[in-house]
C-alpha cells in the first residue's frame, strides 16, 4: 500500500481543482459497436462474434462454433472495504471447440466480452478518499459539497479475453464456469478519465460459479429466431439462479487524478484498502441467465459450418 506523499507544492490543490471542474462526468455504459437487435431465440446473442475469422473457419466436423451469452440483472460487489450495488451486466463471446481434443478457443467480440451498466459508489469521493489529514486531499474533500463533484461512477469493462469456459460447470453449482478478466473504471472529475481498479496487464479475474443448480432448457429454432422442433439451430438455456465469486484478488488503482498521472492513486488505495488479497472480496450476480446457441447438426454443414452459423445469425437480426 502506498504511503501518502510528505511534500506538496502549494499550488497543487488549485491546479487539481482547476483541471477537475473542467472534466465532464459521463454516465454512458460501455457498448459494443457490433451489438444488434435480434429476433426470438437469437435475442441474448446480439454481440456474438460470428464474423470473426476463427468462428468462420470452424468446419463443423472437428471444430464446432457456438455463441455464448450470460446476463445478470443486478448484483453486488465488494472490493477491499468498498461495497456497491451493480447494475445489469452482459457477457458474450464465441467458442470454437475441438471435438477431438475437447479444447476450446474463446473469441471475444470486438468491443469486449463484458458490457456493464454504470453504478454509483456509495458515499462518492467522500467515501473513497475522505477524511484525510493530507492538505491536498483534505482540500479536495472540502470542495465536495457539490454532489456533482462528489459522485463516483464505476463501470466494469473487459480487460482481456475470457478463458477456460466450461459449459458443464454452468449446469452445476460450485464450479468455475469461466475466467473473466475485468477492470473497473472509476469516474469523477477529481479522479480524471483514466482511473481504474485493475489494468489489462494486471486485471481483476472473476471466476463466477453457480450458487444453486440452474433450470435447464433446450430449444430448436429457425434462422429467423422462431421456435421450431426441426429447426437448424439449437439453444441451451440455464436460468433461475445466482452466481458468485469470493476468491478473487484486487490490485490497486492506477491513473487516478485530474491530470491522469496517478497523482491520487495513493489516496484512493489508502482509504479503500487496495490492493486486496484473494478471499477479502466478493461478487454476487442476481437472476443470471446463461445461453448457448449453434447449429443443431454442425456436421451437416461441414466444412463450412462457421459460415453457416454466421449466415443464420444475420438472418436473425431484427429489421
Amino acid at each position: 500500500m502506498s504511503a501518502a506523499p510528505k511534500l506538496f507544492r502549494p499550488a497543487l490543490l488549485g491546479a487539481l481543482v482547476a483541471v477537475a471542474v473542467g472534466i465532464p462526468l459521463s454516465t454512458s455504459p460501455a457498448s459494443a459497436a457490433s451489438a444488434q437487435a435480434m429476433n426470438g431465440n437469437w435475442a441474448p446473442f446480439n454481440r456474438c462474434p460470428v464474423d470473426d475469422p476463427a468462428m468462420l473457419a470452424a468446419d463443423g466436423s472437428v471444430n464446432i462454433a457456438i455463441c455464448v451469452a450470460s446476463h445478470s440483472a443486478s448484483g453486488a460487489i465488494k472490493l477491499g472495504n468498498t461495497e456497491a450495488t451493480t447494475g445489469a451486466n452482459d457477457l458474450q463471446f464465441g467458442v470454437v471447440r475441438n471435438a477431438q481434443t475437447g479444447e476450446s478457443k474463446i473469441v471475444a467480440p470486438a468491443g469486449g466480452a463484458i458490457v456493464g451498466d454504470p453504478a454509483d459508489i456509495p458515499g462518492g469521493l467522500l467515501g473513497l478518499m475522505c477524511p484525510s489529514g493530507v492538505p491536498v486531499v483534505s482540500g479536495i474533500c472540502n470542495q465536495l459539497a457539490d454532489n456533482t463533484l462528489n459522485r463516483v461512477i464505476a463501470t466494469v469493462e473487459s480487460a482481456g479475453t475470457p478463458a477456460n469456459f466450461d459449459l458443464t460447470a454452468g449446469m452445476q453449482s460450485g464450479k468455475t464456469i469461466v475466467d473473466i478478466p475485468v477492470r473497473i473504471h472509476l469516474q469523477n472529475p477529481f479522479l480524471g478519465s483514466k482511473c481504474y481498479i485493475g489494468t489489462t496487464s494486471n486485471p481483476v479475474v472473476l471466476r463466477p460459479q453457480n450458487v444453486t443448480v440452474p433450470a435447464f432448457g433446450n430449444q430448436r429454432f429457425d434462422a429467423n429466431g422462431a421456435a421450431n422442433t426441426r429447426g437448424a439451430l439449437n439453444r441451451v438455456a440455464l436460468t433461475g439462479n445466482s452466481q458468485g465469486d469470493s476468491a478473487f484478488a484486487v490490485p490497486g488503482v492506477s491513473g487516478c487524478g485530474p491530470l491522469t498521472l496517478g497523482e491520487l492513486n495513493w489516496a484512493v488505495n489508502l482509504k479503500t484498502s487496495l490492493p486486496s488479497a484473494a478471499g477479502k472480496n466478493h461478487l454476487v450476480l442476481n437472476d443470471t441467465a446463461t445461453y448457448t446457441a449453434g447449429l443443431a447438426t454442425p456436421g451437416s454443414s461441414a466444412p463450412h459450418a462457421g459460415q453457416a452459423l454466421s449466415d443464420n445469425w444475420h438472418l436473425g437480426v431484427a429489421q
